[in-house]
């Protein structure tokens, strides 16, 4: 097969691949089985999760630009950002933070605009934070790109009764004193509340809490952080999802803490879901790796450490079928991306970055683990969704680009709620130095139509590859859909050139009952399989 670089790195995606697969000529076609005839677990739509935080110019110009703005924009938000984000369907958006939420308290942001308390953003460059854009506005926006809302509560400097109101701020019937007071803001419907995050890294930013002291404070909120609207009554299908606050990276306490308290929890509270932060810096903190103009060997190391989400989640899981074989509690890993050295020029508290090829097999590699894991990872919230780390969209000022990493989202439309179809194929090897990468990544599942999908990841920036796809019991004709590719990995989409990564049509060649696929060096291409 290929050399681990961890131990344990990758186990899943190779476990059942056959050893009479090993390329022996590096040229010679990659083959790829998929078993079309054996389907896995839903992939839940709720793994292409964005967040936003009130980081830099995150809400502040990338989706908040005012009512008064010559910007065209609907209630101060941004048309053109509402318009790409419906696009790609974002399931759901987590907010207000982060960092920042553990400092947020949701009455500076609510009522008339000059009412409103300015504060100061701590956490994030020392901004002035008007609380302009608050829950209303940020449910609005919620409803007009069409998703969910993750809202995480203040638990590390706020209280059990501050959250509590907020929730019934937003739930309560219109004839409660909190659904009066949303409805004198101009909502008299009661909001949905899909996710509620308690917490947020309370192991560092969040309260620097030891896990058994963090369970003993997250358990009152789990109890009385109450969802009104009648539409998410507990235990009905649409009832309000409680996440956890889990690890950092590979700190597995947290995890064991949680899952051991949730065992033994009664009637009076639960959790649905255990949060997983894993960033992408490249060689720690603080970060250092560029974000354009890097060579191949900071390729390399950004997706060594990329693949190491798969033995990130597979520990974590491990201990959660300890005490929850059944997988009732979900692994939700809100924040993963690539975080690299701000931009130059830019203020380093805003976490700007641009956003290149590299980035969007990143996300590639990312979230066919999140697929392989499917039966335990259902909701993953990239970070972030505007102008923050690796994000979707830039803007500036009037100006607007979607990155690659949007592009890769884009593409991959036809993985929500779709079902997984097992693949076998041999990685070969892409070398490095002293780093030795699987050469390609795959995937396959079926879509909520029935329609069949296969995506190819080739991670080697120099070598095209040829993949031999085939589908045992299924006469295929055609394979067709997209690639993603582009001259350089540092290639980014610019305000100046808005066009150099960007999808293009792909097709297969069919060959023997398969498909031939000529990918591109560091390409992705997702193709619609015809039979």
């Amino acid at each position: 097969m290929f050399d681990l670089v961890r131990p344990g790195a990758l186990a899943l995606l190779l476990a059942s691949a056959s050893p009479a697969l090993a390329q022996k000529d590096a040229s010679a076609p990659i083959e790829v089985t998929v078993d079309s005839a054996r389907p896995g677990s839903k992939i839940d739509r709720n793994i292409f999760g964005q967040f936003a935080e009130h980081l830099g110019t995150g809400i502040y110009g990338g989706v908040w630009v005012g009512k008064d703005s010559p910007i065209p924009n609907v209630r101060g938000i941004r048309k053109d950002v509402v318009a790409a984000l419906r696009a790609i369907r974002v399931p759901n958006v987590r907010w207000p933070g982060g960092c920042f939420a553990d400092e947020y308290h949701w009455r500076h942001g609510i009522g008339p605009a000059k009412d409103r308390r300015v504060t100061i953003n701590s956490n994030w460059g020392g901004a002035t934070e008007p609380n302009s854009f608050g829950t209303d506005e940020f449910m609005d926006f919620a409803d007009q790109i069409g998703s969910d809302a993750y809202i995480s509560v203040n638990l590390g400097s706020g209280t059990v009764a501050e959250a509590a109101e907020w929730i019934e701020y937003m739930t309560a019937d219109p004839a409660t004193t909190a659904g009066k007071e949303r409805a004198a803001n101009g909502h008299a419907a009661p909001y949905k509340v899909k996710y509620l995050g308690i917490g947020n890294e309370s192991w560092s930013c969040g309260g620097a809490m030891s896990p058994d002291h963090y369970v003993d404070v997250m358990k009152p909120f789990a109890r009385f952080v109450r969802n009104y609207n009648p539409a998410q009554a507990a235990d009905g299908p649409g009832a309000m999802q409680r996440i956890a606050v889990g690890p950092g990276d590979d700190n597995l306490a947290y995890t064991e803490s949680v899952m051991k308290a949730w065992k033994a929890h009664d009637w009076a509270w639960s959790i649905e879901g255990l949060s997983l932060h894993r960033y992408t810096t490249g060689g720690g903190w603080p970060t250092t790796q560029p974000s354009t103009g890097f060579d191949e060997d900071r390729y390399a190391l950004m997706l060594k450490e990329t693949l190491g989400m798969e033995e990130t989640i597979a520990k974590n899981a491990a201990i959660m079928d300890k005490y929850d074989p059944a997988k009732k509690v979900a692994i939700a890993v809100d924040e993963w991306g690539a975080w690299l050295a701000p931009d130059p020029g830019t203020n380093p508290g805003f976490l700007r970055q641009q956003n290149s090829m590299r980035d969007a097999i990143l996300a590639a590699l990312n979230l066919n683990i999140f697929a392989r894991h499917a039966d335990r990872v259902r909701l993953t919230n990239i970070a972030q969704m505007v102008n923050v780390l690796q994000s979707m969209i830039l803007t500036d000022k009037e100006k607007m680009v979607l990155t690659p990493t949007y592009h890769l989202y884009r593409m991959y439309l036809p993985f929500q709620d779709a079902t997984f179809v097992p693949v076998t194929f041999d990685a070969g090897v892409y070398s490095q130095g002293d780093i030795k990468l699987p050469r390609i990544d795959a995937v396959a599942v079926r879509d909520t139509a029935g329609r069949l999908w296969l995506a190819v990841t080739n991670l080697d920036p120099a070598r095209p590859a040829r993949i031999a796809a085939r589908f045992p019991g299924l006469q295929v004709r055609a394979a067709r859909g997209e690639v993603l590719t582009a001259p350089r990995v540092d290639s980014v989409n610019s305000f100046d050139a808005p066009e150099v990564v960007v999808p293009r049509p792909f097709a297969g060649k069919a060959d023997k009952g398969g498909v031939l696929l000529d990918l591109p060096g560091k390409s992705v291409v997702v193709v619609r399989i015809e039979g």
